[in-house]
């Protein structure tokens, strides 16, 4: 199985689990997206060296992950994509600020290794914050929910024909793929010719594509505006879920709690 294939199977995938049933996914998809947007503020204004503090965020995917029966690893494994980014970002850090923040035991720690840890810790919980969201809501879902919340619906169809036509694209490259190899004899390398002539066909078959799937939508009355069928409505369950976590987070973010916990070994 190639790689196109691979990734095609794990949106799917993806779909399949945010079809199942669980105490999270019976939840309006609004109060998720409101929970995720605080997680998302509050873990992102930490400062960077106030990394035990980071640390406790990881009580929302790891226990939201066990409500919706999704296995810790499954969300983890899909989250390490953003490692490659956070390296890049902090790789500097603990080369050009080596002040020494703390101690473990008799070792040293400077300020720019815990930042620089602070930066890949931060790029994991977003990632897997905006993943519980999808796998527990569908992304369909979460862009109907937005619609009711009063969202642009110039933003919610953007976000709509991009995720739909991330599927179009991957079919259409895998398409190519086998007429390459069809055509390559057992041969496993090939020549940059080979490869800019499929990414300049890729480019002509999308946009043709593109142009059909406009023409078909323009005659079955579109005008600007995707119309999603269904409504939601807010019951007490999503109120205590927005609640419970919201002040969870808030208590984290405000009170230095980690600092109390650490206290006794001295690490602040």
């Amino acid at each position: 199985m190639s790689k196109l294939e691979k990734a095609y199977n794990e949106l799917d995938k993806m779909e399949l689990v945010s079809s199942e049933n669980s105490s999270v996914h019976a939840l309006d998809p609004r109060s998720k997206i409101l929970v995720t947007s605080v997680y998302l503020c509050l873990m992102l204004s930490l400062p960077l060296v106030r990394l035990s503090e980071l640390l406790l965020f990881f009580v929302f995917p790891i226990l939201t992950a066990a409500m919706a029966g999704i296995p810790y690893g499954f969300l983890f494994k899909r989250s390490l994509v953003v490692l490659p980014f956070a390296l890049l970002i902090g790789v500097f850090n603990p080369i050009f600020d080596r002040e020494t923040l703390f101690y473990v035991g008799s070792v040293p720690v400077s300020k720019g290794w815990v930042t620089f840890s602070s930066i890949l810790v931060r790029g994991l919980l977003s990632v897997q914050g905006a993943l519980l969201l999808i796998l527990t809501s569908g992304f369909y879902n979460v862009c109907k929910g937005m619609e009711q919340m009063k969202v642009p619906a110039l933003f919610t169809n953007q976000l709509l024909f991009v995720y739909r036509y991330v599927f179009v694209l991957i079919q259409e490259s895998i398409r190519l793929s086998w007429a390459r190899d069809s055509r390559s004899f057992g041969k496993k390398g090939h020549g940059v010719k080979v490869w800019s002539m499929m990414i300049g066909q890729l480019l002509i078959r999308t946009f043709e594509r593109a142009n059909r799937i406009h023409l078909s939508m323009k005659s079955r009355g579109f005008q600007g505006s995707l119309r999603m069928l269904g409504h939601f409505e807010w019951h007490r369950s999503d109120s205590l879920f927005l609640f419970c976590w919201c002040t969870f987070f808030l208590v984290i973010r405000i009170f230095p709690v980690s600092e109390s916990l650490l206290a006794s070994f001295r690490w602040f």
